[in-house]
């Protein structure tokens, strides 16, 4: 027998694809956990190489033939969200059982509408956890609405991205004492501190980070910038990330006369984020609810940014105010101004000291919130006391 896993529990995490760019939060908190033993059980595995996991804690569930018809029938003729089939339910608890999972965390709210199959059948203590879209994205169809429900009554525990996060699903009908919240955190030792200090020639560099999708206010941004460069005309405005929405966003910036001072890096490594926030002066983020009902947990990239000394600008959305205090560790603006976009961007532009200011504060929120290791042992913490409950 192995000795490690006498001592420590297995806890199978289950993300549909094994990791996408944007999930590198969800990947962060699979790899940081010590005191049980994180196995991952994924349906499409892709990024090995930027993100490793070892190979034997590993499985991939097979996809089923005419799963895409299922799916198909599902949609468009039953009008309800598709369901693991039985072929496919036998083969992940299989595989659970050889690896002698004790706890099943299934991350993303709509995944777990699809899983709730295997979460009535899975022997032993279930968590899901939801992270900004989950909460809001199909929920006013009645057939994902009822599915969510059950989703609730199944799991043993729900965990929430963020306080707001968390009230929303009390609003979709969670019951309060099922939800905790659980935030993800930033490796602070990879973060180091470093205050900004006024460029030559006022040539600030502006920064926002992130998928390209109505949800990130990327337009917003485009539309401050431009106002903001009027005042200041040597400014640049850098978006890293890429999306649907990248083309759109091209000709709005030619459209607005700055395309030559708007940067598109396309999708980028860490360390090459990492270089590009280290050679930024402000983070801009002006998220908003999107017509679907897309909205935020808490941006990791933002959180990043604030770690790294960066003074932030963002809005009153979502879990943002639980990370930003407007006015101590950031400037909180409302959704959809980009005129207030506009002023806040200015105001820290032309005063150095409230730039500091709002850079040592963001640093100061993030070692006291957002710390990777300590949000990581409070989920360890809540894994075990979930496992015990359930083998007693």
């Amino acid at each position: 027998m192995n000795p490690e896993r006498s001592t420590k529990p297995v806890v199978a995490s289950y993300v549909s694809d094994f990791v996408k760019p944007d999930m590198l939060h969800v990947y962060r908190q699979i790899t940081g956990q010590q005191r049980v033993i994180p196995w991952v059980f994924t349906h499409k595995r892709e990024g090995e190489e930027r993100f490793p996991f070892q190979k034997k804690r590993l499985v991939v569930l097979p996809k089923p033939g005419l799963r895409w018809w299922r799916r198909f029938v599902s949609r468009n003729i039953r009008r309800e969200p598709w369901q693991l089939y039985r072929w496919e339910l036998r083969h992940a608890l299989l595989e659970l059982t050889r690896a002698d999972a004790r706890l099943l965390h299934v991350y993303f709210g709509h995944t777990a509408i699809h899983l709730r199959p295997l979460l009535r059948a899975f022997p032993h203590a279930t968590v899901v956890s939801f992270h900004g879209a989950d909460a809001g994205v199909d929920m006013k169809k009645k057939a994902h609405r009822a599915a969510m429900e059950e989703v609730f009554k199944l799991a043993n525990q729900i965990q929430a991205r963020s306080q707001s996060l968390a009230d929303d699903l009390v609003e979709l009908g969670c019951p309060p004492e099922k939800i905790r919240v659980q935030r993800t955190g930033i490796p602070l030792e990879e973060w180091t501190f470093v205050p900004r200090t006024t460029p030559p020639e006022g040539a600030w560099r502006i920064l926002q980070s992130c998928r390209f999708i109505a949800k990130k206010g990327l337009d917003l941004t485009l539309r401050a910038f431009a106002a903001a460069q009027k005042e200041m005309p040597n400014i640049q405005l850098v978006l890293a990330g890429d999306g649907p929405l990248k083309e759109q966003l091209q000709k709005q910036a030619a459209k607005l006369g700055i395309a030559s001072s708007v940067t598109f890096t396309g999708f980028l490594s860490q360390d090459e984020l990492r270089q590009q926030v280290y050679a930024s002066h402000v983070f801009i983020h002006p998220s908003r609810t999107s017509k679907d009902g897309n909205r935020e947990g808490i941006p990791n990239s933002m959180l990043e940014a604030m770690a790294s000394g960066t003074p932030v600008i963002a809005t009153k959305h979502g879990g943002i105010p639980e990370a930003v205090t407007d006015g101590e560790s950031g400037l909180l603006v409302p959704e959809d101004d980009h005129e207030a976009l506009t002023k806040a961007l200015l105001s820290v532009l032309k005063d150095e000291k409230l730039a500091t200011k709002l850079g040592q504060g963001a640093r100061k929120a993030v070692e006291e919130k957002f710390d990777r290791a300590r949000n990581i042992r409070l989920l360890e913490d809540s894994y075990l006391e979930l496992i015990a409950r359930r083998s007693t």
